[in-house]
């Protein structure tokens, strides 16, 4: 989609997009990393991440508590152990142009203060399952995958069937947690697809989906019989360092017996690192395995070291991403789904189309503009072509599920096309559907009468993030909405299920097809194990519109139990001490707070969230805090000059030793650190008793001096 430029949005329109792009890769990230099931193509993936960053890089004061620039992967899923990484598997930072790779390095440069030249390695970016395992005394012990890069799934007995790695190590550090892709080739992929097939079992649509679902199984000889690959590119905990540099590490790796990639190179600069990238795309089609990018990496250890880390990826490295596929084939129809906040979605149902190895037969229309060839604010898009049914499309896609369209073919347009006319009521109840101003999408106004909004919403309840209730998934939301003796319309019916079917000796659930007496047991044993919830859980699974994960955790640590938020969220309005304790919350804006407000003022919602509480125990959620920091917890401001470090040094290690950075001083600061050249923040931390010190003082106070 093309949409209004970043450098003409209003800061009331930024707010907005911030959040709607919030939604959208969160949603992206469960499907992807959780579900072994992308649901948008890698492409509109990483533009929808790009057009967040630079949103946040132009409105820096509007960067959401729960934004994707802060987030890495997605919750680890049921059935397997969970393992806390020692050192944080993170993301990339991505680039799409030489410019920006020109920008990466000159950002490396500024930051260390280096006006020389710095090297980097260069290497292929495997499209695969980030897998670390974790060798003591030689021995391979555990092997985690990445989950949401703080904790992963334990797959150790999984990893011990791949041929590729190593079960015993000679001469290596005591310590070494070895981490890389765990990858199927193509030859391989193909064959795996015939079998499946022929034995009536599901197949894969891609290479990455093989892997990933190959390595994520319960049973570890269904892993076994799968051809699974694994190619080691990184390091976590170590007991002493593999070398002084990225590529020499890499080569000592490989010494121990690890693949490697044989096309990782060290570059000087930009220049080569380009040069080596478009000597990698030249060989994509015939390497094998897939492949999406190169990704680059400081190669002096040391420099990584003082360059450090955002919040989920590193500053020294970053992955320069290929350019998406395309195909053309006709469009058939076009439906309108409805979603959990009521949004109108137009899908292209397409004639199937072979578009980079992968069948697809729909793709996203984005919304109404979009299809009637303009932006939000009514100026033209390809060159002001609508989008009619029969129509030739561009179809846009790099490797995932459900692609974009992107173009049209008007030479092929039929003969009496009519333009396409964008409902006005929803398609599921019949309630108006508005668009509000600034909005690029119409709503449902049905709310909680809307069935489409209900169902979608109680499958967010019990989703991963939320209840997460085994047994009772999308399909069984479905079954049971629609039940006429046993109907589960809100949230609080789920937890009535058991003692209404113990009043209706007729029509008992273990009787109906797809349960019997053990899984109607187990589904009322999972149901009442849920009833004891964290605050930040129940938070998150109310689907409030706005309101993700990282932003129900932060109002769940503020508020800590659920009589406080409820009774805080009910009395804000703008202008009383709760509506300001709200919009004071570091990361909680007037958009979110507002929503919030509507939420528990509108009487149907109100009341569905009252009886769900009185199903519950909420449990209470407490601050967190780094161990050991004399700053954790502590938010604090920096300004004027630093003398003795760069600004994006002192922010990322106030960052690590857990505290809270702001850029402004209000009642919530704890701490104000001033350089030369302080100023306004100066006088506002006086006027507020806020406790201020200089840069020596925040050394000392660190450990750092």
């Amino acid at each position: 989609m093309l949409e209004k430029a970043v450098d003409l949005l209003t800061e009331a329109e930024a707010r907005e997009e911030l959040a709607r792009l919030g939604r959208a890769i969160a949603a992206a990230n469960t499907a992807y990393h959780t579900l072994d099931a992308p649901e948008i193509s890698d492409a509109d993936y990483d533009a929808l991440k790009r057009r967040n960053a630079e949103i946040e890089a132009r409105f820096p004061d509007l960067k959401r508590a729960d934004s994707p620039s802060d987030q890495v992967g997605a919750a680890v899923a049921d059935g397997f152990g969970k393992v806390a990484h020692r050192v944080r598997m993170l993301s990339l930072e991505n680039a799409f142009a030489a410019d920006e790779v020109a920008e990466f390095d000159d950002r490396v440069r500024r930051f260390l203060g280096h006006a020389g030249t710095v090297s980097y390695t260069a290497e292929p970016k495997i499209d695969g399952l980030s897998l670390s395992l974790r060798y003591e005394d030689g021995l391979l012990i555990q092997a985690a995958t990445r989950g949401d890069g703080e904790v992963g799934e334990n797959v150790t007995d999984n990893a011990r069937t791949i041929a590729d790695i190593p079960q015993t190590l000679t001469g290596a550090p005591q310590v070494l947690e070895v981490r890389g892709e765990v990858y199927m080739s193509h030859a391989d992929f193909a064959a795996l697809n015939q079998r499946q097939a022929a034995s009536g079992e599901k197949t894969f649509a891609n290479p990455r989906n093989a892997a990933a679902g190959s390595l994520r199984q319960l049973d570890a000889r269904i892993t076994a019989a799968r051809p699974l690959r694994f190619f080691a590119y990184s390091w976590g905990q170590l007991s002493v360092p593999l070398a002084a540099t990225q590529f020499e590490a890499i080569r000592r790796l490989e010494a121990l017996g690890f693949q490697t990639n044989p096309l990782t190179v060290l570059c000087s600069g930009p220049e080569e690192m380009l040069v080596h990238y478009r000597r990698i795309e030249a060989q994509r089609a015939v390497l094998g395995y897939d492949i999406d990018g190169v990704v680059y990496k400081v190669n002096d250890l040391a420099l990584q070291g003082r360059l450090g880390f955002r919040s989920s990826t590193p500053r020294w490295a970053i992955a320069h991403k290929f350019p998406a596929e395309l195909a053309w084939t006709e469009l058939l129809g076009i439906d309108i789904q409805v979603g959990r906040t009521g949004a109108l979605s137009p899908v292209a149902r397409l004639r199937p189309v072979t578009v980079g190895g992968v069948v697809v037969s729909n793709a996203t229309l984005h919304n109404e503009d979009y299809i009637a060839g303009r932006d939000s604010r009514g100026q033209e898009i390809r060159s002001g072509k609508d989008i009619r049914i029969g129509d030739w499309v561009q179809v846009y896609r790099a490797g995932d599920v459900i692609p974009k369209v992107a173009d049209i073919d008007l030479t092929y347009r039929k003969d009496g096309a009519q333009p396409y006319v964008f409902p006005k009521k929803c398609p599921q109840c019949g309630s108006p559907a508005h668009r509000e101003e600034g909005d690029s999408v119409r709503r449902c106004t049905g709310g909680l009468i809307c069935p489409a909004q209900a169902v979608e919403r109680l499958k967010h309840f019990v989703s991963r993030g939320a209840f997460d209730i085994e047994g009772l998934g999308a399909k069984q939301i479905e079954m049971f909405f629609k039940d006429a003796t046993l109907p589960m319309r809100t949230p609080a019916d789920i937890f009535t299920l058991a003692a209404r079917d113990s009043a209706n000796p007729l029509q008992k659930l273990k009787n109906r097809e797809g349960f019997g007496d053990v899984s109607a047991a187990k589904l009322f044993a999972s149901i009442e194990a849920r009833r004891s919830i964290p605050l930040d859980r129940l938070i998150f699974s109310l689907g409030i519109r706005h309101v993700g994960e990282v932003a129900a955790g932060l109002l769940a640590r503020h508020y800590s139990t659920w009589a406080a938020f409820e009774t805080a969220i009910t009395r804000a309005t703008p202008g009383t001490p709760e509506w300001a304790e709200l919009t004071s919350i570091n990361g909680v804006g007037e958009v979110m707070a507002q929503s919030l407000v509507e939420a528990f003022q509108n009487t149907a919602e109100r009341h569905a969230i009252d009886a769900l509480a009185a199903q519950l125990m909420v449990q209470p959620v407490q601050a967190r805090g780094a161990v050991d920091s004399p700053v954790a917890g502590l938010t604090v401001v920096f300004t004027g000059t630093l003398e003795k470090m760069t600004r994006a040094e002192a922010k990322a290690r106030a960052e690590a030793l857990g505290a809270k950075v702001a850029g402004s001083v209000s009642a919530k600061t704890d701490l104000l650190v001033a350089g030369p050249g302080a100023g306004s923040k100066a006088k506002e931390a006086e006027r507020l008793g806020v406790r201020m010190i200089d840069e020596d003082g925040w050394l000392q106070l660190i450990g750092d001096a």
